[in-house]
């Protein structure tokens, strides 16, 4: 599902999103760093007024909905509400192209080689779009029957992972999308996020609204490891039995860490991913005093944290002596909040927002109960008043009758 606000990182480029904009800087030291200011509403949307059904297109809000950097930091692409994916350029910041998306994204990715984007859709369908030919149309890859969540690719490019609302997470072959390789079954809820471990090819990552981290295996399909959160809360949390699903999993090649922020909860567990063991083990959790929209590692930093405060913006937190703290402000945190204090009228619009995962948990219905009651006011009825016989007087039920309907 959309975040209404969210933070990406690459390299020192930092991006950070809000409403229909987005604000793009650089972690590094200079004072001579110029952001990147992007509005989405102003850009060209579709000539085409009328949907598949011949009926007139809802209109979209112009949110970003999902975004992402190429491997490299060389590209970088969003999705928004209006169905459009815009591609840029960021050595220097350049918009290549405006898309149209047949559909709503929830997720995108770039492939290893950069050589295509690709963007997952509320009605499970991913389509490929060409990086080198900007104005080029969307292909179909692959389908599901129902809504996609996530996506990733392998480093090799060789499968293509996708996370869906029926619990599954399935692995397709990228050359022959219709050839799956496994499924990663496990999950009792919504799979919310995927992340293939970017040091350890073969692993993968996944959470889900089951209130579970899960470490598999993902071409045999097989999980190795699993981490009930509701087992790390305290009973005194004022969200210790509040049901959630993780919007972000964050990796941190350095000291394989692993950060996991869970939708609307104000707190980042951290795990440690032992790779050898093939199994994860729980660190510590960090609270935070406001709403945490989304974190991202940056590789001899730290994570960054990016929550619901003008005043701090971001939080920058490191291991001191094998705890996770928040540092004091350097000169990088300072300039990058400087920026989104200037700009924060584009993070101030979406406060008050809630795009979570609520809508997605299944629900459950008990009619049973009520069909058991409305048949047993009917037998009681029939016992009162036993139905006529043939001449019009009522119909005597012989004992052995009578003694059947009552214990029906």
């Amino acid at each position: 599902m959309a975040s209404c606000a969210g933070l990406a990182l690459c390299g020192r480029a930092l991006v950070v999103r809000g409403g229909s904009r987005f604000l793009a800087t650089s972690t590094a030291g200079s004072d001579d760093d110029v952001p990147f200011l992007y509005d989405c509403s102003p850009a060209e949307k579709s000539q085409e007024n009328k949907g598949e059904d011949g009926q007139p297109m809802e209109k979209g809000s112009d949110m970003i909905l999902a975004a992402a950097f190429s491997k490299s930091g060389g590209y970088f692409a969003l999705t928004d509400d209006s169905k459009r994916l815009i591609l840029f350029r960021t050595k220097p910041w350049q918009c290549l192209s405006v898309r149209t998306v047949v559909r709503r994204c929830t997720a995108l990715t770039f492939t290893a080689s950069e050589e295509k984007l690709l963007v997952a859709d509320k009605s499970g369908d991913v389509y490929s779009f060409s990086v080198s030919d900007p104005q080029g149309c969307g292909k179909l890859e692959l389908g599901h029957l129902s809504m996609l969540l996530d996506v990733a690719v392998s480093p090799d490019d060789r499968y293509v992972l996708t996370a869906d609302r029926d619990e599954k997470i399935r692995v397709s072959w990228a050359a022959a999308p219709h050839s799956i390789e496994s499924f990663c079954l496990g999950h009792a809820e919504f799979v919310s996020r995927i992340l293939v471990v970017p040091d350890h090819p073969e692993l993968l990552l996944s959470s889900s609204g089951d209130c579970t981290l899960r470490l598999w295996e993902y071409q045999s399909g097989r999980e190795l490891h699993c981490c009930h959160l509701t087992s790390l809360r305290e009973p005194a949390e004022p969200w210790g039995d509040k049901r959630s699903a993780a919007s972000r999993i964050a990796y941190w090649g350095q000291e394989s860490c692993v950060a996991l922020l869970c939708d609307c909860i104000p707190v980042v567990y951290i795990f440690q991913l032992d790779a050898r063991r093939q199994q994860l083990a729980y660190r510590q959790q960090l609270a935070f005093q406001h709403r945490v929209w989304d974190v991202a590692f940056e590789e001899g930093q730290g994570l960054w944290v990016l929550q619901d405060c003008r005043e701090a913006p971001l939080v920058l937190c490191r291991p001191v002596d094998g705890q996770w703290q928040a540092v004091p402000e350097n000169t990088a945190l300072k300039k990058v909040s400087a920026h989104l204090q200037g700009n924060w009228a584009m993070l101030e619009g979406v406060s008050g927002m809630d795009a979570g995962f609520s809508g997605l948990y299944k629900a459950t219905f008990d009619n049973v109960t009520a069909y058991l009651r409305k048949k047993e006011e009917r037998l009681q009825k029939r016992r009162q008043n036993p139905p006529p016989g043939p001449n019009g007087q009522a119909k005597k039920m012989k004992p052995e009758e009578a003694s059947l309907r009552c214990s029906s």
